[in-house]
């Protein structure tokens, strides 16, 4: 599996970017807030990937940051919500804002997104508040729900493992807290699975 991509901007289109890597093109689909957020053609890009395996095809979605890859494998679980859908939806809300709307339940804000009527985002907010944890809606909730770097890494390692997002998020606080701002992804991702099994 693709994990990341890091090379040269090549080119962008309406959904996706073209990423050379050592002179290799990847054609990676992209929601319109990632296709803004990595800069101009010809610059360096680093896109965080998730690889869709069909029965007739093999491609590649990049997402800005592992936030917003972490919420496109929330959202693509859920029945009727597919990669078109979920980028969609990444396009239309930030994972802040996502957040808000889950632990909310506010299935008119998810609705603004296109291809999203209103059952859909009704089973969108419905099933995933209790992946998300009921996350409660202050600023410092939202700062957890958004971790970056090593621990931004550290809590998608969690989810990969099964963890749930509010689980990992505080599994990964509280491993940053025992060992200062400027841990390896290696102490975060062994401590806070310590401390997730506690």
């Amino acid at each position: 599996m693709i994990a990341h991509l890091k090379g040269r901007l090549d080119a962008t289109g309406i959904d996706h970017a073209v990423i050379d890597v050592g002179g290799v093109g990847y054609l990676v689909g992209a929601s319109s807030r990632t296709l803004a957020a990595i800069g101009p053609v010809g610059e360096a890009a680093t896109l965080f990937t998730e690889m869709l395996v069909s029965e007739d095809s093999i491609r590649l979605v990049g997402f800005a940051t592992a936030t917003e890859r972490d919420w496109f494998r929330l959202l693509t679980g859920v029945q009727g919500v597919g990669a078109r859908v979920a980028l969609a939806i990444l396009s239309a809300l930030e994972p802040a804002e996502l957040s808000r709307a889950v632990g909310a339940q506010d299935k008119a804000m998810v609705a603004r997104a296109n291809g999203v009527g209103p059952k859909l985002a009704e089973r969108i907010v419905r099933e995933l508040k209790d992946k998300v944890g009921g996350l409660s809606l202050g600023p410092a909730a939202a700062a957890q729900a958004l971790p970056v770097g090593a621990s931004a890494d550290a809590v998608s390692a969690l989810l990969n493992l099964g963890f749930r997002p509010a689980e990992a998020a505080s599994a990964v606080a509280a491993a940053e807290d025992e060992l200062g701002a400027g841990a390896s992804l290696d102490a975060l991702v062994r401590l806070a699975l310590k401390k997730a099994a506690r």
